[in-house]
């Protein structure tokens, strides 16, 4: 199975999608400097940063311990499944959240400094941000222990889930249209990520009762949030998206910090935005709002 081709189609769909339904350009919200930011670290993630994660992992197991390569390959796809979803999408979980604090957050910048939700923002991140995210890593290490043959079909689901929370089209609207559908929306929107509940993480103006840039930050599940209890949950969202007080910087600044460094007060003032101490949003009933 080409997982590569799979989840490439996947992206081009909803692309597409986006683009009949006016929803992908953003002409009204975007600059030049957007579309540089998405072409390079795009290019960046899929050409050179995962595949040299996972040659550079293979190379220091060959190299250290080549003993150990294959050895889990017995496990079983249960176990293999829970490995990956507890070391990578949990574990991404906590590097998405650590870098919403005002250290790391220029590592993070590039992808709330969108005025746009789409399929375009999934891969907009600094450099640097994927080079050293620790679920990466840890993934390049689970496949060379054996766990590669359940990899492209969790991959797969993985990334149909981030594509849709990215998403324009707010697909999740169908799961609270009709009553019948209500349990199951109710479900959903508690384990995996959904339009709604991530375009909550991206809204700008916390005081419109929906944005979460403290929270929302679960990747395909949704549920370490609730756990964690950095979940809000409203099936609305923001009236608009982007980081509150950030000063205009360049692309350069955006994908190279902090080689290339930002402005002292434009990161202050981001900081004061991205501080998620207390669990965020000092949500009553678990963090967790009741739905309508």
């Amino acid at each position: 199975m080409n997982e590569k081709l799979i989840i490439m189609s996947i992206f081009i769909g909803f692309a597409l999608l986006e683009f009949i339904s006016g929803r992908f350009l953003n002409r009204d919200k975007s600059k030049k400097k957007d579309a540089i930011i998405e072409i390079i670290s795009t290019t960046a993630i899929l050409v050179f940063t995962v595949p040299g994660i996972i040659w550079a992992t293979n190379w220091i197991g060959q190299t250290f311990f080549p003993e150990l390569k294959n050895t889990w390959s017995d496990l079983g796809w249960p176990m293999m499944l829970l490995m990956f979803i507890f070391f990578d999408d949990m574990v991404q979980y906590w590097w998405h959240r650590t870098c919403h604090k005002p250290l790391l957050y220029g590592l993070h910048r590039a992808h709330h400094s969108a005025n746009y939700m789409s399929v375009r923002v999934v891969y907009r991140n600094n450099l640097f941000f994927y080079m050293i995210m620790p679920n990466l890593w840890i993934t390049g290490f689970l496949i060379y222990f054996g766990l590669f043959e359940v990899y492209p079909y969790y991959l797969i689901a993985k990334m149909l889930v981030i594509f849709g929370a990215h998403s324009s089209l707010p697909w999740d609207r169908v799961l609270h249209s009709k009553p019948w559908l209500s349990p199951i929306g109710w479900l959903v929107e508690r384990t995996i990520s959904t339009p709604s509940t991530h375009h909550a993480h991206h809204g700008m103006h916390i005081e419109d009762g929906v944005t979460n840039y403290k929270g929302n930050y679960g990747n395909m599940l949704f549920i370490w949030d609730v756990i964690f209890g950095t979940a809000h949950i409203t099936r609305k969202y923001p009236d608009a998206y982007g980081i509150e007080n950030l000063e205009e910087s360049s692309w350069q600044q955006e994908l190279f910090w902090p080689l290339v460094s930002t402005t002292s007060n434009s990161m202050d003032d981001v900081a004061d935005a991205s501080m998620d101490e207390s669990l965020g949003l000092n949500l009553d009933e678990q963090n967790v709002s009741k739905a309508e």
